[in-house]
């Protein structure tokens, strides 16, 4: 039921509010789209980090992106300026309550559910509900009677970031698959042995995408592998990477950003879960059907944490160690 009215021969000014990161920020896509297509004369202003403004910056569903460079009152002034009417807030941290306590204008958050995520890794209770956070994000638009239209994320590709097959190293000009290499904490990331084994394992060359900080371990793979590995961490930026997933045969990755990247363009995707767990409501949203989870089942342990942390707490590291590599490299094999 529609509860805010929109004047039909006025435009609307939206603020959608997420700061990061990469695979959060794709996550808000939806919302978005749905708000622009849904609510007449619906003008969309969207608000993240310098950094992250790039991800956004093309999509044709977007008025204007404001780039946070730290300052939150120089920030508030410019916004100010916009006369935004409504506030969708789907970060919904300290940060984004000033931004809209400061706004002072009618504001919608989504619910992190914080608690029941501390009592999944704390003490095991599983009282999570079973909804993607995508479905979260959708229920702070539908007061103004914008509801989910099922068509998944966006990611939208300016014609600069576009990288041909033809510009890639010869032995991926017939196809290729993609492995993310790293995540933003270790106990999200696949050990390098297993990396490397995987790499040997599947049939077809592999490019293996992540950034600067990632090419020393995809070097290592590389290096170490007999299969043809091409390793394009840091060399690419986000959304060439992106442009060159859109190309791929099938997308390997941990729970990270170029997961939800895959999603967005509907490719068969293998997901390997360590520390965190899809009930957390962040699995690949409406990808392609062959897609599928590895998660190592029944470890007293997992998950450990909601996000993740630079080394296994236990030391064993077994929610990536005991990853059957047997078992998704047949999957992968077949599935091309």
């Amino acid at each position: 039921m529609k509860l805010f009215k929109t004047n039909p021969l006025t435009l609307s000014k939206f603020l959608v509010i997420r700061l990061s990161s990469i695979g959060d920020i794709i996550l808000t896509t939806p919302v978005i789209r749905c708000l622009k297509k849904q609510v007449h004369n619906a003008e969309i202003h969207y608000l993240t980090k310098r950094e992250y403004a790039s991800l956004v910056s093309s999509n044709p569903y977007i008025d204007k992106v404001h780039s946070f460079e730290g300052d939150l009152l120089e920030t508030v002034t410019k916004l100010k300026a916009e006369n935004i009417e409504y506030i969708i807030d789907l970060h919904h941290n300290l940060r984004s309550q000033l931004i809209k306590c400061l706004l002072n204008k009618p504001s919608f958050s989504f619910h992190k559910l914080n608690v029941l995520k501390w009592l999944k890794v704390s003490f095991k209770i599983d009282l999570l509900p079973k909804i993607h956070i995508v479905d979260r994000y959708l229920k702070t638009i539908s007061a103004f009677g914008a509801s989910n239209d099922n068509e998944g994320l966006d990611f939208f590709i300016a014609e600069k970031d576009t990288v041909k097959i033809t510009d890639l190293p010869r032995e991926l000009h017939s196809g290729y698959i993609v492995l993310a290499a790293g995540a933003k904490h270790i106990t999200k990331q696949l050990p390098d042995p297993k990396m490397i084994q995987l790499c040997n394992n599947v049939s077809g060359p592999v490019i293996i995408l992540g950034g600067k900080e990632d090419f020393p371990k995809a070097e290592f793979v590389r290096q170490n592998s007999t299969n043809f590995i091409s390793n394009g961490c840091g060399i690419y930026s986000i959304n060439q990477s992106a442009s060159i997933i859109q190309n791929a045969r099938l997308v390997i990755s941990p729970d990270t950003g170029l997961m939800h990247i895959a999603a967005a363009f509907h490719k068969v995707i293998i997901s390997i879960w360590g520390n965190t767990v899809p009930e957390f409501g962040m699995s690949p949203y409406l990808p392609h059907s062959d897609s599928r989870i590895f998660e190592v089942y029944d470890l007293p342990c997992r998950p450990c944490s909601k996000i993740g942390f630079d080394e296994c707490p236990r030391k064993h590291f077994n929610c990536m160690n005991k990853q059957d590599i047997n078992l998704i490299t047949r999957y992968i094999n077949t599935s091309q």
